[in-house]
């Protein structure tokens, strides 16, 4: 089994990087030939910079356009970052300097209850996608498959926390992470529930390159989010333009 887990994991990891790579590059050379930052939009670098930390940090746009789905949203991403930290003490090894900071009762204790968290706002966007007309109009069945997808791993995660709790099988889950990286592999805990929670993670690392997930990297090539809004000040033209109108 820990075998068979192995290549998966590794091959879902280069599916994963391998994928985002190729996307963010195709994001990167799509060209932008018109100026259409939405507006009001800053008319200095560093006014795009601090609008991009906003929508990244605190999505202004979808707390000016709808409250409540923000509401969802925001939280659902913050359990993601809790999460992200609390899963972090599988992958770094206990000797390392970084460990104390991310072993701690805080973290700890914020990601675990960050799996409640990440569900309340799951529900909601999955509600929004059900319920609201207009929005279940231009779902598609992915749009629910990916939430819940999502929601399986979220709930796995919140049943190992606090309902079949099993230490012995957390430190094997460590030294099973620990020996992916090291090459050094390990047995795979023997807890058909964290399985299942692998299972599932793997499938989400797998699909994330072709999924509307893409949207985390995206968001940073977004013309209407990263240009600057200075149209009369200075003639926008696209790199690709610009060779033609140079003549190469």
């Amino acid at each position: 089994m820990h075998v068979l887990f192995g290549i998966l994991f590794y091959a879902a990891f280069l599916l994963l990087v391998v994928g985002l790579f190729v996307k963010i590059k195709q994001y990167a050379q799509t060209p932008a030939p018109l100026k259409i930052p939405t507006t009001p939009a800053p008319v200095t670098k560093l006014g795009v910079v601090w609008r991009m930390i906003t929508e990244v940090v605190l999505f202004n746009s979808l707390w000016k356009s709808n409250k409540w789905i923000w509401i969802f949203g925001w939280l659902f991403h913050l359990a993601l970052l809790l999460a992200f930290f609390r899963h972090l003490r599988y992958v770094v090894p206990s000797d390392w300097f970084i460990y104390p900071l991310i072993n701690n009762w805080l973290v700890l204790t914020a990601g675990k209850y960050g799996g409640w968290i990440m569900l309340f706002g799951l529900t909601g966007l999955f509600g929004r996608r059900l319920l609201v007309d207009r929005v279940r109009y231009i779902s598609s069945p992915s749009d629910f498959a990916m939430l819940l997808l999502i929601m399986s791993i979220a709930v796995t995660g919140v049943l190992v926390s606090f309902v079949f709790k099993d230490a012995s099988a957390v430190i094997q889950l460590k030294a099973f992470v620990i020996g992916l990286i090291t090459v050094n592999w390990q047995p795979v805990p023997d807890n058909g529930l964290i399985i299942t929670h692998l299972s599932l993670v793997l499938t989400l690392m797998v699909i994330f390159p072709v999924s509307k997930l893409l949207h985390a990297p995206g968001v940073f090539f977004s013309p209407s989010r990263n240009q600057v809004d200075n149209p009369r000040e200075q003639r926008h033209v696209a790199p690709w333009a610009r060779k033609l109108e140079s003549g190469n």
